[in-house]
Protein backbone atom coordinates (compact mmCIF):
# COMPACT_ATOMS: atom_id res chain seq x y z
CA UNK A 1 0.00 0.00 0.00
CA UNK A 2 1.66 3.20 -1.05
CA UNK A 3 1.26 6.93 0.70
CA UNK A 4 -1.60 7.65 -1.57
CA UNK A 5 -3.89 5.20 -0.30
CA UNK A 6 -3.08 4.77 3.06
CA UNK A 7 -5.19 6.45 6.07
CA UNK A 8 -4.60 5.02 9.44
CA UNK A 9 -6.32 6.61 12.85
CA UNK A 10 -6.13 6.56 16.83
CA UNK A 11 -9.56 7.39 18.51
CA UNK A 12 -8.59 7.39 22.05
CA UNK A 13 -11.85 7.72 24.66
CA UNK A 14 -11.19 10.02 27.20
CA UNK A 15 -12.31 7.98 30.07
CA UNK A 16 -9.11 8.60 31.46
CA UNK A 17 -5.15 9.57 30.63
CA UNK A 18 -3.58 7.84 28.35
CA UNK A 19 -1.45 4.54 29.88
CA UNK A 20 1.31 2.62 28.97
CA UNK A 21 -0.95 -0.16 26.76
CA UNK A 22 -2.62 2.98 25.11
CA UNK A 23 0.92 4.13 24.21
CA UNK A 24 1.55 0.64 22.71
CA UNK A 25 -1.66 1.17 20.59
CA UNK A 26 -0.67 4.44 19.27
CA UNK A 27 2.41 3.68 18.67
CA UNK A 28 1.92 0.51 16.56
CA UNK A 29 -0.95 2.82 14.32
CA UNK A 30 1.14 5.79 13.88
CA UNK A 31 4.40 3.47 13.14
CA UNK A 32 2.25 1.51 10.16
CA UNK A 33 0.81 4.52 8.73
CA UNK A 34 4.45 6.51 8.57
CA UNK A 35 5.93 3.27 7.38
CA UNK A 36 4.79 3.91 3.86
CA UNK A 37 3.90 7.92 4.40
CA UNK A 38 0.75 7.79 4.88
CA UNK A 39 -1.72 9.81 6.68
CA UNK A 40 -2.31 9.16 10.53
CA UNK A 41 -5.44 10.84 12.11
CA UNK A 42 -6.43 11.81 15.47
CA UNK A 43 -10.22 11.11 16.78
CA UNK A 44 -11.54 11.98 20.10
CA UNK A 45 -14.61 9.58 20.87
CA UNK A 46 -16.45 11.15 23.33
CA UNK A 47 -19.43 10.55 23.02
CA UNK A 48 -20.26 9.00 26.34
CA UNK A 49 -20.25 12.59 28.42
CA UNK A 50 -20.75 10.18 31.91
CA UNK A 51 -17.70 8.33 31.55
CA UNK A 52 -15.43 10.94 30.67
CA UNK A 53 -12.92 12.34 33.41
CA UNK A 54 -12.51 15.69 33.67
CA UNK A 55 -8.99 16.84 31.42
CA UNK A 56 -8.44 14.00 29.81
CA UNK A 57 -9.05 15.45 26.03
CA UNK A 58 -6.44 17.71 26.33
CA UNK A 59 -3.80 15.73 28.53
CA UNK A 60 -4.37 12.70 25.77
CA UNK A 61 -3.39 14.97 23.40
CA UNK A 62 -0.27 16.71 25.18
CA UNK A 63 1.04 13.19 25.64
CA UNK A 64 0.90 12.86 22.15
CA UNK A 65 2.25 15.96 21.05
CA UNK A 66 5.13 14.72 23.91
CA UNK A 67 6.11 11.77 22.48
CA UNK A 68 6.81 13.21 18.89
CA UNK A 69 2.98 11.33 17.95
CA UNK A 70 2.02 13.91 15.86
CA UNK A 71 -1.43 13.92 13.51
CA UNK A 72 -2.42 15.24 10.29
CA UNK A 73 -4.93 17.41 9.67
CA UNK A 74 -7.45 18.40 12.56
CA UNK A 75 -8.47 16.32 15.68
CA UNK A 76 -11.90 15.05 14.84
CA UNK A 77 -14.94 15.06 17.43
CA UNK A 78 -17.94 12.46 17.72
CA UNK A 79 -19.61 14.83 19.82
CA UNK A 80 -19.98 17.01 17.25
CA UNK A 81 -21.25 13.94 14.52
CA UNK A 82 -24.59 12.88 16.41
CA UNK A 83 -26.67 14.37 13.48
CA UNK A 84 -24.91 11.79 11.09
CA UNK A 85 -25.56 8.91 13.43
CA UNK A 86 -28.95 10.18 13.88
CA UNK A 87 -29.14 9.83 10.65
CA UNK A 88 -28.33 6.54 9.98
CA UNK A 89 -30.21 4.93 12.55
CA UNK A 90 -33.63 6.91 11.80
CA UNK A 91 -33.39 5.35 8.39
CA UNK A 92 -32.73 1.70 9.57
CA UNK A 93 -35.00 1.77 11.71
CA UNK A 94 -37.31 2.61 8.90
CA UNK A 95 -35.91 -0.08 7.03
CA UNK A 96 -37.14 -2.60 9.65
CA UNK A 97 -33.26 -3.06 10.70
CA UNK A 98 -33.21 -1.33 13.61
CA UNK A 99 -35.73 -2.26 16.76
CA UNK A 100 -36.70 -0.49 20.12
CA UNK A 101 -35.91 -2.40 23.27
CA UNK A 102 -37.06 -1.98 26.36
CA UNK A 103 -35.52 -4.93 28.19
CA UNK A 104 -33.67 -3.94 31.70
CA UNK A 105 -30.69 -5.45 32.80
CA UNK A 106 -32.70 -8.04 35.10
CA UNK A 107 -34.48 -9.02 31.93
CA UNK A 108 -30.98 -9.80 30.62
CA UNK A 109 -29.49 -11.49 33.41
CA UNK A 110 -28.57 -15.08 32.61
CA UNK A 111 -27.96 -14.82 29.00
CA UNK A 112 -24.19 -14.60 29.06
CA UNK A 113 -24.36 -10.76 27.02
CA UNK A 114 -25.95 -12.10 23.92
CA UNK A 115 -29.55 -10.56 23.07
CA UNK A 116 -32.26 -13.09 23.30
CA UNK A 117 -34.17 -11.17 20.90
CA UNK A 118 -37.45 -10.15 23.57
CA UNK A 119 -38.32 -7.12 22.12
CA UNK A 120 -37.73 -7.87 18.44
CA UNK A 121 -40.90 -8.48 17.41
CA UNK A 122 -42.89 -6.07 19.41
CA UNK A 123 -43.19 -2.97 17.62
CA UNK A 124 -41.78 -0.63 20.13
CA UNK A 125 -42.11 2.80 19.04
CA UNK A 126 -38.21 4.43 18.24
CA UNK A 127 -37.94 6.41 21.05
CA UNK A 128 -39.19 3.96 23.95
CA UNK A 129 -35.71 2.49 25.10
CA UNK A 130 -32.53 1.41 23.50
CA UNK A 131 -32.40 0.59 19.27
CA UNK A 132 -30.59 -2.29 18.71
CA UNK A 133 -29.76 -3.75 14.91
CA UNK A 134 -31.12 -6.95 13.77
CA UNK A 135 -28.47 -9.47 12.90
CA UNK A 136 -28.50 -12.17 10.63
CA UNK A 137 -27.73 -15.88 11.51
CA UNK A 138 -24.89 -15.56 9.80
CA UNK A 139 -21.11 -16.01 10.30
CA UNK A 140 -19.04 -13.13 9.32
CA UNK A 141 -14.83 -13.26 9.50
CA UNK A 142 -11.62 -11.72 8.24
CA UNK A 143 -7.97 -11.98 8.49
CA UNK A 144 -5.89 -10.02 10.76
CA UNK A 145 -2.98 -8.84 10.29
CA UNK A 146 -1.55 -10.12 13.23
CA UNK A 147 -4.27 -12.04 14.80
CA UNK A 148 -4.65 -14.28 11.81
CA UNK A 149 -8.67 -15.24 11.05
CA UNK A 150 -11.11 -14.32 13.16
CA UNK A 151 -14.84 -15.67 12.91
CA UNK A 152 -17.67 -14.79 14.77
CA UNK A 153 -21.27 -15.86 14.05
CA UNK A 154 -23.62 -12.82 15.11
CA UNK A 155 -26.77 -14.38 16.22
CA UNK A 156 -25.67 -17.32 18.04
CA UNK A 157 -22.64 -15.52 19.96
CA UNK A 158 -23.72 -11.57 20.06
CA UNK A 159 -27.11 -11.28 19.29
CA UNK A 160 -29.15 -7.96 18.04
CA UNK A 161 -26.41 -5.58 19.90
CA UNK A 162 -27.30 -1.75 20.83
CA UNK A 163 -26.20 0.98 18.39
CA UNK A 164 -28.38 4.20 20.75
CA UNK A 165 -28.70 3.88 24.16
CA UNK A 166 -31.92 3.81 26.40
CA UNK A 167 -30.47 7.20 27.62
CA UNK A 168 -29.88 8.39 24.14
CA UNK A 169 -26.00 8.26 23.74
CA UNK A 170 -25.00 6.56 20.69
CA UNK A 171 -23.35 3.26 20.43
CA UNK A 172 -19.64 2.70 19.92
CA UNK A 173 -20.38 0.09 17.05
CA UNK A 174 -22.32 2.64 15.17
CA UNK A 175 -20.10 5.76 15.88
CA UNK A 176 -17.08 4.09 14.60
CA UNK A 177 -18.11 2.74 11.56
CA UNK A 178 -19.96 6.20 10.52
CA UNK A 179 -16.71 8.09 11.31
CA UNK A 180 -13.84 5.34 9.39
CA UNK A 181 -15.91 5.48 6.25
CA UNK A 182 -16.15 9.39 6.96
CA UNK A 183 -12.32 9.69 6.96
CA UNK A 184 -11.46 7.56 4.04
CA UNK A 185 -9.69 5.14 6.93
CA UNK A 186 -8.29 2.63 5.21
CA UNK A 187 -6.16 0.84 8.06
CA UNK A 188 -7.51 0.46 11.79
CA UNK A 189 -4.49 -1.01 14.47
CA UNK A 190 -6.12 -1.20 17.79
CA UNK A 191 -6.24 -3.69 20.74
CA UNK A 192 -6.79 -7.14 20.57
CA UNK A 193 -9.58 -6.16 23.22
CA UNK A 194 -11.31 -4.82 20.24
CA UNK A 195 -11.16 -7.99 18.03
CA UNK A 196 -14.78 -9.49 19.10
CA UNK A 197 -16.16 -5.93 17.95
CA UNK A 198 -14.80 -6.48 14.69
CA UNK A 199 -17.62 -8.70 13.61
CA UNK A 200 -20.30 -6.67 14.33
CA UNK A 201 -18.54 -3.78 12.50
CA UNK A 202 -17.86 -6.01 9.23
CA UNK A 203 -22.09 -6.12 9.61
CA UNK A 204 -22.72 -2.67 9.49
CA UNK A 205 -20.31 -1.96 7.01
CA UNK A 206 -22.06 -4.69 4.68
CA UNK A 207 -25.03 -3.13 5.56
CA UNK A 208 -24.46 0.70 4.95
CA UNK A 209 -22.57 -0.13 1.57
CA UNK A 210 -19.30 1.00 3.39
CA UNK A 211 -15.51 -0.31 2.46
CA UNK A 212 -13.68 -2.78 4.76
CA UNK A 213 -10.58 -1.14 6.16
CA UNK A 214 -7.89 -3.68 6.97
CA UNK A 215 -7.54 -4.74 10.44
CA UNK A 216 -4.11 -5.31 12.82
CA UNK A 217 -5.05 -6.03 16.36
CA UNK A 218 -1.96 -5.54 18.48
CA UNK A 219 -1.68 -7.45 22.23
CA UNK A 220 -3.05 -6.35 25.12
CA UNK A 221 -0.93 -5.25 27.77
CA UNK A 222 -1.76 -6.76 30.99
CA UNK A 223 -1.24 -6.44 34.48
CA UNK A 224 0.06 -9.00 36.83
CA UNK A 225 -3.77 -10.36 37.78
CA UNK A 226 -4.19 -10.19 34.00
CA UNK A 227 -6.56 -7.55 33.67
CA UNK A 228 -5.41 -5.34 30.91
CA UNK A 229 -3.92 -1.86 32.18
CA UNK A 230 -6.67 0.16 30.85
CA UNK A 231 -8.33 3.54 32.54
CA UNK A 232 -10.01 1.89 34.95
CA UNK A 233 -6.96 2.02 37.00
CA UNK A 234 -6.94 5.29 36.85
CA UNK A 235 -3.22 5.62 36.12
CA UNK A 236 -1.37 9.18 35.89
CA UNK A 237 -0.71 10.78 32.63
CA UNK A 238 2.71 9.35 31.02
CA UNK A 239 5.65 11.03 32.26
CA UNK A 240 7.27 13.24 29.28
CA UNK A 241 10.57 13.31 30.77
CA UNK A 242 10.41 9.51 29.95
CA UNK A 243 9.62 9.28 26.67
CA UNK A 244 12.18 8.02 25.46
CA UNK A 245 12.70 5.14 27.52
CA UNK A 246 8.89 4.26 27.27
CA UNK A 247 8.37 4.60 23.44
CA UNK A 248 11.71 1.86 23.34
CA UNK A 249 9.65 -0.45 25.86
CA UNK A 250 6.42 -0.01 23.97
CA UNK A 251 8.35 -1.15 20.53
CA UNK A 252 9.60 -4.14 22.21
CA UNK A 253 5.94 -5.01 23.28
CA UNK A 254 5.70 -4.80 19.55
CA UNK A 255 8.40 -7.25 18.63
CA UNK A 256 10.34 -4.39 17.36
CA UNK A 257 14.08 -4.48 17.30
CA UNK A 258 15.70 -1.35 19.34
CA UNK A 259 18.83 0.10 19.36
CA UNK A 260 20.65 0.54 22.63
CA UNK A 261 22.04 3.68 20.95
CA UNK A 262 18.64 4.75 20.88
CA UNK A 263 18.50 4.86 24.79
CA UNK A 264 19.63 8.53 24.80
CA UNK A 265 17.37 10.22 22.07
CA UNK A 266 15.01 12.97 21.37
CA UNK A 267 11.34 10.97 21.18
CA UNK A 268 11.19 11.86 17.51
CA UNK A 269 14.80 10.47 16.61
CA UNK A 270 13.24 6.89 18.08
CA UNK A 271 10.24 7.41 16.02
CA UNK A 272 12.08 8.09 13.07
CA UNK A 273 14.01 5.31 13.51
CA UNK A 274 11.10 2.99 14.37
CA UNK A 275 9.40 3.45 11.05
CA UNK A 276 11.94 2.98 9.36
CA UNK A 277 12.33 -0.17 10.50
CA UNK A 278 8.66 -0.80 10.95
CA UNK A 279 8.00 -4.67 10.47
CA UNK A 280 4.38 -5.92 11.31
CA UNK A 281 5.13 -9.67 10.96
CA UNK A 282 7.38 -9.20 14.21
CA UNK A 283 4.28 -8.23 16.20
CA UNK A 284 3.83 -10.96 18.72
CA UNK A 285 0.66 -13.16 17.96
CA UNK A 286 -0.94 -13.24 20.45
CA UNK A 287 -3.71 -11.48 22.60
CA UNK A 288 -1.80 -9.95 25.54
CA UNK A 289 1.33 -9.62 26.85
CA UNK A 290 2.62 -9.77 30.62
CA UNK A 291 3.47 -5.66 31.29
CA UNK A 292 5.99 -7.81 33.50
CA UNK A 293 7.58 -9.27 30.42
CA UNK A 294 8.44 -5.79 28.88
CA UNK A 295 10.95 -4.76 31.84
Amino acid sequence: MNHKSYVGRFAPTPSGFLHFGSLVAALASWLDARAVGGQWLLRMEDIDPPREAPGAQAAILHTLENYGLEWDGEVVYQSLRHEAYDEVIERLFRQGLAYACTCSRKQLEGYNGIYPGLCRNLGHARDEGAIRLRVPELTYRFEDRVQGLFEQHLGREVGDFVIRRRDRLYAYQLAVVLDDAWQGVTDIVRGADLLDNTPRQLYLQELLGLSQPRYLHVPLITQPDGHKLGKSYRSAPLPTEQATPLLLRALRALGQTTDTAMEQARPTEVLAHAARHWNPEAIPRRRSVPEADLH
